[in-house]
């Protein structure tokens, strides 16, 4: 073999060898591809599933800031029953209209408090929808304008232009009375002989948000001992545990 020859063999081996290593270098920088734990255990590969939203009702004193706050806007003045101690904050989350979930507050007497978490645990089971749920000093204790609102409330020592009863009787004055979607379930108010917030829903049709005989809210609250319009006048939206009010018992 001339030199030329032994050249030419000598840099094709040498190209075979640097191409040899180059590859086995890019082999050594790839990933394992990683394998799935399901798999290995035998398992299927699967989603992660979010989990379900619940009520999460919590049963909270009424804080000092609030009772100032519900003091301000006159919806405990002297002479209305409730005290602060007296009350409770139930804090649960309820299903809205337009299917999402929202955190909603009610501020009920306290031998309620127990039944009514409970309650509105089971409307959210049940995904019955309410629009808001907010105290009722978030409207500067204007019961009219929580109304307009479509928001359910319960405690309210009413403004003497919007009271129904003497305040040591009133249901809502003693924490035991809760208004629920009030622009789905009207009430008629003598004083203007009108339906508040509106005459559109004063048929008791059965649809998203209603409260009638034999329905779902109905049947929650009759069963824990509570009234259906607790007065002379249609008033859809209010359940009470008695007139005058008076402890609960169940």
């Amino acid at each position: 073999m001339n030199l030329l020859m032994a050249r030419r063999v000598r840099a094709a081996l040498l190209s075979i060898v640097v191409a040899t290593v180059l590859t086995l270098l890019a082999a050594a920088c790839v990933p394992e591809p990683r394998k799935d734990l399901g798999a290995q255990a035998g398992g299927s590969q699967e989603a992660t599933v979010e989990p379900e939203p619940t009520a999460d009702a919590q049963i909270k004193p009424v804080s000092v800031e609030q009772w100032d706050r519900i003091e301000a806007v006159g919806a405990w003045r002297p002479g209305c029953p409730a005290t602060r101690e007296g009350l409770r904050r139930v804090e649960v989350n309820h299903w809205r209209f337009d299917g999402s979930v929202a955190r909603g507050v009610l501020v009920v007497n306290k031998d309620v408090a127990a039944v009514v978490a409970d309650i509105f645990t089971r409307l959210f089971d049940e995904k019955f929808p309410i629009r808001k749920m907010r105290p009722v000093e978030e409207y500067d204790g204007d019961t009219n304008a929580s109304l307009r609102d479509d928001n359910t409330s319960a405690y309210n020592c009413r403004r003497l232009d919007q009271i129904n009863a003497p305040v040591t009787e009133s249901p809502h004055a003693n924490g035991r009375a809760i208004d629920i979607n009030p622009r789905e379930n009207p009430w008629l108010d003598l004083r203007c002989d009108c339906w508040l917030p509106t005459a559109r829903t004063k048929a008791r049709t059965p649809g998203p948000g209603v409260i009638y005989k034999g329905g779902l809210v109905w049947d929650l609250f009759t069963e824990a001992k509570w009234i259906w319009q607790n007065i002379d006048v249609p008033d859809y939206m209010h359940f009470d545990t008695g007139y005058p009010s008076a402890p609960y018992r169940g």
